[in-house]
């Protein structure tokens, strides 16, 4: 990542219209990502998704513009969930994929996110030779001659093909009928695939933020604004809640109690099944340095070891394929089932949460007491330029406020892939103590700004 100009830890992002967010650029990155997959192949085929903001229609357009110069014909989804672009990317037997979405970010944002002939993210090495061709301006010039410029279609059936793979994931001799659940879609790309792959399924389906309008993605709903899932599954007597983020790759669920089930949980409750039925590859279970450490020692209790990694759904995807490990995830609500997608896919996480209920027939709330969280608090600071963080002073107080937790906690600062932020995350078992450590770091970054 330190190597990276362009690329954070989940493609490129930032407000849409402000560099590298600009037509201009998308249109050029078009042309770099296509000289590098044109390489090896003469005539190659790309896959691209997006959410439903309106700078979506802006990035679109500039990115097939960019792709068919250099002889890529385009293979337009509409709105699909992030991961549904990696699945096809991959069934379509496509050279790679794009997903323009900034996730869980507001509509003034936006991003670009690459995927390689399989599906999964691009690795550091790739991301980093498109960067040297969109820094040397005159690699980009090596255009198609007119007669084998590519060409565009779109593909009307992409949401009915994705919902046919999420809808495989769930065992056929199992229904979901008798269950109400409330579905909350961040009025973001899984606005229709989400309800309808309940329906089918069986379930009387409550949907709610299914109405976008180009503005209103992640507008205080879905997986990061978890308030209205919660009131609407109380106040619809519902058994579960599921709420989405705006590319719907990160998932958070609610008991019938109204109490809202992290990343950490779900990673708990699927893993306890997966070993019982004997499902999983290995003994391991890949999270990242995010993850409470409750969920380690339940996972330990199971006889499952924990892998950590950096913060990044694609760090996790790769620590998963390293120890042949086909579980794994983040607090934040990426979780990844590698038996049936390359990355982070919130309704196939919520559908395997969904197998417990259905073969158990007990509520979300017994199936989801399975440990009880180290207190955490996480505090971001916002920075324009550089970051204190290299301070010898910043450097130094860290050290003492690790000391000070001992063996009772542990911290955790870091800037953030995708948004300007330092994050300070401490957890430990005693509240006064980690709220003291915790004020104190957030003081001594901030007066370092």
């Amino acid at each position: 990542m330190s190597n990276r100009k362009y690329f954070g830890t989940d493609g490129i992002r930032g407000p849409a219209n402000q560099f590298p967010m600009t037509a201009e650029f998308a249109l050029k990155l078009g042309v770099a990502a296509g000289q590098i997959f044109k390489q090896s192949h003469q005539n190659f085929r790309v896959v691209i998704g997006k959410d439903t903001r309106r700078s979506c229609y802006m990035f679109e357009a500039a990115l097939t513009a960019g792709l068919i110069s250099v002889g890529a014909d385009v293979m337009l989804l509409g709105p699909i969930p992030t991961p549904g672009v990696g699945i096809i990317t991959k069934s379509m037997r496509a050279d790679f994929g794009i997903m323009i979405s900034a996730s869980h970010n507001p509509h003034y944002d936006n991003g670009i996110k690459l995927f390689d002939s399989n599906g999964y993210k691009l690795p550091d090495t790739l991301e980093i030779e498109i960067e040297k061709l969109l820094d040397e301006s005159s690699q980009l010039n090596i255009f198609a001659s007119a007669e084998k410029m590519g060409r565009t279609r779109r593909y009307e059936d992409a949401q009915a093909r994705y919902i046919e793979i999420v809808k495989s994931s769930f065992p056929k001799e199992l229904t979901l009928e008798g269950l109400r659940i409330v579905v909350d879609c961040a009025n973001g790309a899984a606005y229709k695939v989400a309800p309808q792959i309940l329906f089918e399924l069986g379930a009387e389906v409550i949907p709610i933020n299914v109405s976008p309008d180009g503005f209103n993605i992640n507008q205080n709903c879905g997986a990061t604004h978890t308030e209205s899932l919660a009131k609407a599954v109380i106040d619809y007597r519902a058994d579960v809640g599921i709420a989405l983020d705006g590319d719907a790759d990160r998932i958070m669920m609610c008991d019938e109690q109204g109490k809202i089930l992290d990343g950490d949980v779900i990673i708990g409750m699927i893993a306890k099944r997966m070993n019982e039925d004997k499902l999983l590859s290995s003994k391991k279970v890949a999270v990242t340095v995010m993850s409470n450490m409750a969920l380690e020692a339940y996972l330990s209790s199971l006889g499952l070891e924990t892998i950590r990694t950096t913060v990044g759904d694609r760090y996790v995807v790769e620590a998963m394929k390293k120890n042949k490990i086909n579980l794994g995830g983040e607090q934040s609500g990426h979780i990844i089932l590698s038996n049936y997608a390359t990355t982070g896919d919130g309704l196939i996480a919520a559908l395997q949460v969904l197998v417990n209920v259905c073969r158990t027939k007990q509520k979300l709330s017994v199936l989801g007491n399975l440990f009880k969280p180290y207190p955490q608090i996480l505090t971001n600071v916002r920075y324009s330029n550089q970051t204190p963080l290299d301070k010898e002073i910043v450097k130094t107080e860290i050290s003492k406020a690790e000391e000070k937790l001992g063996k009772q906690g542990r911290i955790l600062i870091r800037k953030s892939g995708t948004e300007p932020l330092i994050r300070i995350m401490v957890e430990a078992n005693d509240n006064k103590l980690m709220e003291d450590v915790s004020r104190h770091l957030t003081e001594v970054i901030t007066k370092n700004l």
